[in-house]
């Protein structure tokens, strides 16, 4: 009697347990369980209860599934083909695009280049006629400076220019040694700076007194140059020296005409741009060219004036 009521009671205990864990778990109600079976196996709640997550995760993969695969595919397709389609249109327009791009770039560098070498062309130009304007220059001005050391009847320090000592077996100009004074219209005074140089200005004095045409007189601390009077035919001789000094400046004034004209050779002129380069060096040219003859006359006059 006992052993049934235990039995009973054992029955509603699982029964009420069943229904708590359909409740919990699924509308769907789970297979009748027949406890009296002894080889039946009932399932705990607990089990029920952490099976029932894991039979709702196959029904949420395939949404999962269809919402990332769907709207990956539909988010990649759309994209995909956005993309596929913006990319057939760029290779449909690629042609004309790329083209017009290519043809833009291509006149850009055109233009650059057209330009640079226009600068170039300038650049040449303009050096070129600076520089034998510069050499030009310089041959007028060693003209200039050797019509200086010409005496012309009167006294004057730039005669002894030329003058060259053997200080202590180093060439050495005269005026780096010694000072060089005007005491009358025809005497020069020599005074050298270092005493123990006295004698190697003497001997230097003595080798070039051809050249003014007078020996130094030294009283042990200076040196007097007294000049003679000059006669007529020593004015002719250096006036045709000047004459000659003045060709050999022209003949320097041409050879850098022609050096500016090879230099211009280089460059890819035009026609009339060379043209007018060639005009302006040969204007460059005519005008030293006058300015030597002017300085001959300049110096031949003083010469030749008594």
């Amino acid at each position: 009697m006992h052993d049934r009521f235990a039995a009973a009671r054992r029955r509603c205990r699982c029964r009420r347990r069943c229904r708590r864990a359909q409740a919990s778990s699924s509308p769907t109600p789970p297979p009748p369980v027949h406890h009296h079976h002894s080889n039946a196996v009932v399932a705990s709640p607990l089990r029920r209860g952490l099976a029932a997550p894991l039979l709702r995760l196959p029904a949420l993969r395939p949404v999962a599934a269809k919402k990332g695969g769907g709207g990956g595919a539909k988010k990649g397709g759309g994209k995909g083909g956005g993309k596929a389609s913006s990319d057939d249109d760029d290779d449909d327009d690629a042609p004309r695009g790329g083209g017009g791009k290519k043809g833009g770039a291509a006149a850009a560098a055109a233009a650059a280049s057209g330009g640079g070498g226009s600068d170039d062309l300038d650049k040449l130009a303009a050096a070129t006629k600076k520089d034998a304007e510069d050499r030009m220059s310089k041959a007028l001005a060693a003209m200039a400076a050797g019509f200086e050391t010409m005496r012309t009847g009167r006294a004057n320090p730039a005669l002894l220019d030329r003058v060259v000592v053997d200080y202590f077996g180093a060439p050495t100009p005269l005026k780096a040694l010694a000072s060089i004074a005007v005491a009358d219209a025809s005497t020069l005074v020599v005074a050298p700076f270092d005493r123990a140089a006295f004698k190697d200005v003497e001997k230097a004095l003595m080798a070039a007194s051809g050249d003014f045409g007078a020996s130094p007189n030294s009283d042990g601390e200076r040196l007097r140059i007294n000049l003679p009077p000059m006669t007529q035919d020593r004015r002719k001789e250096l006036a045709k020296a000047a004459a000659k000094a003045g060709e050999d400046a022209k003949v320097a004034v041409r050879n850098v005409r022609k050096d500016a004209l090879k230099r211009l050779d280089k460059g890819d002129f035009g026609k009339d741009a060379r043209k007018q380069l060639d005009d302006d060096v040969q204007k460059l040219t005519d005008q030293y060219v006058k300015k030597v003859d002017d300085a001959v006359k300049a110096k031949s006059d003083e010469l030749l004036k008594i």
